[in-house]
């Protein structure tokens, strides 16, 4: 996927500097956004300090300072002190009328704006850690408050961590978080598995290590660069009577769809839970 260059006409400020701040930083001052555009609020002197040496932003302690000026805020702390920190900021919210994005799982656009004191443009994102690469996916959530330019604004924002997909449906942002949020843990999990039952079949461990990484990231190149549904390239792979037959045959007696389904599932149920529980 080619990403265009970034071009920021008001400072963007990340309250939070956590790993998907910094990867998504480092994303935009890759595509060519002013690092004199770009600034960090963090309690810790430490990222900070990391944050201006790698990337050459402005940082801050006081997020009532950083926000002075800025256009667009992404809101990246834990999801239990958010209501905390849009307190803080509410003032200032009100006044300035950013456009608001935030990172954390399972907090609505609805109590970001109540939070922030109403009638503010918010859009929710789910990215996943692959964004630290590079590589991430981002579901987006606009309320009716953001217009087409802000959704060019977040949409070029997050799209210099990956690929990304608007939800206009809010409800399904928790099916968004179960799929591709905690997905890549349904991948480390497989590739666990599978490195087990070779070393247990007598592979070397890095020779496990060494194919199953390979495997897990060449059959990912042919998802995304083939554009054929994984049910095609399936059936590619599975010669009737083969090896590859025995072993989908065994997944699929195993119940692994309603597996897939049913922990999807559990994942997006609990991230509603999560909205409920920091409300």
């Amino acid at each position: 996927m080619t990403r265009s260059t970034v071009f920021l006409t008001a400072p963007v400020v990340f309250i939070g500097g956590g790993n998907m701040a910094r990867s998504l930083v480092g994303g935009l001052i890759a595509r060519g956004a002013a690092a004199s555009q770009v600034r960090v609020v963090d309690p810790n002197a430490d990222i900070r300090a990391g944050l201006e040496a790698d990337f050459g932003v402005a940082t801050y302690a006081d997020a009532r300072e950083a926000v002075d000026g800025a256009g667009t805020w992404v809101l990246a702390t834990k999801p239990q002190v958010m209501r905390e920190v849009c307190a803080a900021l509410a003032a200032q919210a009100q006044v300035a009328r950013p456009l608001v994005l935030s990172v954390a799982a399972g907090i609505t656009a609805g109590q970001l704006d109540r939070w922030l004191g109403g009638d503010m443009a918010v859009v929710r994102t789910m990215p996943n850690t692959p964004a630290l690469l590079g590589a991430g996916v981002t579901g987006l959530h606009a309320n009716a408050r953001v217009d087409d330019a802000g959704r060019a604004r977040a949409q070029a924002l997050l799209e210099s961590a990956g690929a990304t997909v608007w939800v206009e449906d809010e409800a399904r942002m928790d099916t968004v978080t179960g799929v591709s949020g905690s997905g890549p843990a349904y991948v480390f999990l497989l590739a666990e598995a599978m490195e087990e039952a070779a070393i247990a079949q007598g592979l070397a461990p890095a020779d496990a290590r060494t194919l199953v990484q390979h495997t897990m990231l060449g059959a990912a190149r042919m998802l995304v660069e083939s554009g054929d549904a994984p049910a095609e390239l399936r059936r590619r792979v599975t010669s009737p009577g083969g090896t590859t037959q025995a072993a989908i045959e065994t997944f699929e007696a195993g119940g692994l769809r309603t597996l897939v389904a049913e922990a999807i599932g559990n994942a997006a149920r609990r991230g509603g839970e999560l909205s409920a529980a920091n409300d």
